[in-house]
């Protein structure tokens, strides 16, 4: 698609937003110049049903309108309220992923494609569209295994959605690499690389298969944990469009009066949930990173079921360690450890003074311990920590704040069960044992034993990286005395790269020129 074409988009979607007032209903009191009088046109523009609604719902309009790559838009934009700010990340949290299904023919025959064999072979009976969103809907299905018939979801990719999505997509890029050029204090934002991760997560969500391998991995994380398990997955009806599930018949966590009726203990379900969420976080490194309540099932017996994995998680051996002795660090209030651990794990710069970082820190935690432990939320305190760091040069981290999100949520849902939830006495079985095997003298000996093994995997490899550093050494002379030079190749794509930041900034130049003709016309 061309330029013009993704600037044509970008202007709908700009004026989409203007016209259902959600550019009107951000704060603009306080701007001056040009984007002053951009959010006085965007007043202009606003239609007056929009003036009876609230931000959120506004928002919701205008995202419904644009489509289902804008709903997955604000829905990932939500975990990133570093970029467009708490109180808008907070609204499009608000957004619900629920889109008008499509035929059940085209959903046969997306089937039929994927996997390669008639329906009717695949399933014993194959029913109506049971719900739909942004990127695929869910149908009831039945199959027989081992002549035991069965109950499955069976979740089919929406059609064209791909194409869709990758017309946006490059509607998204334009607007951050204008964004990049004009407004030089957004670039430590990096909103090319957030639209990057954006299309990384799109792409991988439109695979199925990645969605059955996350599903299985988690199963094999919890197959001994109590109270918490994923549906199985029927690798023989999965594809790439295609993805088939065991059927979970359950009460969805956001019907409180339900579970209550069918006399579940809201307490233990709240604690449960918990657990399992830092079991999954700190003991495997990966965690269902969308566990809103409607992702949420309890079974009969109690357990949890979780569906969904479209969205995860993962956080390495070392940030796991981290952010351990961050939260054992604010319990036993040693504030110095706390900033040392930012330091050592490179989250703020060294240029910093680290008693200086830890007079900050001990701002947060010195409140937390005057209040009872009911309500005291580990979400909270993970927010305030972030906003600390910002003051100190912290970079984005996108791992941590998809876990914080994820944090948020979870324990969000558990206040919801026992508005009396102690999330600090819930969670002390898991991160004291944690922290008591990785931080103690069981860690010790699997560090060194790690230690160990790198040292002798160095050691295989000392003759290949000899002679790297030799190579390396004639290149570096060789440059010191010709100079650094591009082959043709380089030159050319050099060239090009400028010329077409220079054609962007003409299409955007038209663009605004174009959106001002019409609110000067619409205003007057």
């Amino acid at each position: 698609m061309s330029t013009l074409g993704a600037s044509l988009r970008l202007a709908r979607a700009g004026w989409m937003l203007a016209r259902e007032g959600v550019l009107a209903s951000l704060p603009g009191d306080e701007l001056s110049g040009a984007p002053k009088a951009a959010w006085r046109i965007s007043k202009a523009l606003a239609a007056r049903r929009a003036a009876r609604k609230g931000r959120t719902e506004r928002l919701a309009d205008a995202v419904g309108k644009l489509g289902p790559s804008y709903v997955k838009l604000g829905q990932f934009l939500a975990t990133r309220p570093d970029v467009v700010g708490k109180n808008m990340a907070r609204d499009l949290a608000g957004l619900q992923d629920r889109m008008a299904t499509f035929p059940r023919a085209a959903a046969v025959a997306s089937v039929e494609a994927s996997l390669g064999r008639p329906v009717e072979e695949l399933f014993e009976r194959f029913g109506e569209p049971v719900a739909a969103a942004s990127i695929a809907q869910v149908h009831e299905a039945f199959v027989t295994s081992g002549n035991v018939p069965g109950r499955v979801a069976v979740k089919i990719i929406r059609p064209g959605v791909r194409q869709r999505f990758q017309h946006d997509l490059e509607s998204y890029f334009l607007a951050a690499r204008l964004q990049e050029r004009f407004i030089p204090s957004s670039r430590r934002l990096k909103p090319v690389q957030v639209t990057e991760t954006l299309a990384q997560t799109t792409r991988m969500e439109m695979d199925l298969r990645l969605e059955a391998a996350a599903l299985s991995e988690l199963a094999e994380n919890t197959k001994d944990d109590p109270g918490f398990r994923v549906p199985a997955v029927d690798w023989e009806r999965t594809g790439r469009d295609v993805l088939t599930l065991e059927w979970i018949d359950g009460i969805k966590m956001s019907d409180i009066e339900g579970l209550a009726a069918a006399g579940h203990d809201l307490k233990e379900l709240a604690a449960t949930l918990i657990q399992s969420f830092l079991r999954h976080m700190l003991r495997d490194g990966f965690f269902h990173a969308d566990m809103h309540p409607g992702n949420l099932f309890v079974e009969a017996d109690g357990t949890i079921a979780a569906v969904d994995l479209g969205i995860t998680g993962r956080l390495g051996k070392k940030e796991r360690r981290y952010l351990a002795e961050i939260l054992y660090g604010f319990i036993v209030r040693d504030y110095r450890r706390v900033a040392e651990v930012h330091f050592e794990a490179g989250y703020v710069p060294m240029k910093h003074d680290v008693a200086a970082f830890a007079q900050a820190i001990r701002a947060i935690g010195e409140p937390i311990h005057g209040q009872s432990a009911e309500t005291i939320s580990m979400a909270r305190l993970l927010t305030l920590l972030f906003e600390v760091t910002e003051l100190f040069d912290m970079e984005t981290r996108p791992e941590l704040l998809l876990l914080q999100k994820t944090m948020v949520v979870v324990e969000g849902v558990a206040r919801t069960l026992d508005p009396a939830f102690n999330m600090w006495k819930a969670s002390e079985p898991v991160v004291g044992g944690w922290i008591r095997d990785n931080l103690g003298p069981k860690a010790l000996l699997i560090d060194a034993r790690d230690g160990a093994n790198a040292l002798f995997s160095l050691a295989r490899q000392a003759p290949d990286l000899a002679a790297r550093a030799e190579r390396l050494s004639r290149e570096i002379d060789a440059m010191a005395e010709n100079g650094l030079r591009f082959d043709a190749e380089t030159a050319r794509a050099i060239g090009k790269a400028e010329a077409r930041h220079t054609r962007w900034g003409r299409v955007a130049l038209w663009v605004m020129a174009v959106l001002a003709v019409v609110a000067l016309w619409h205003f007057w």
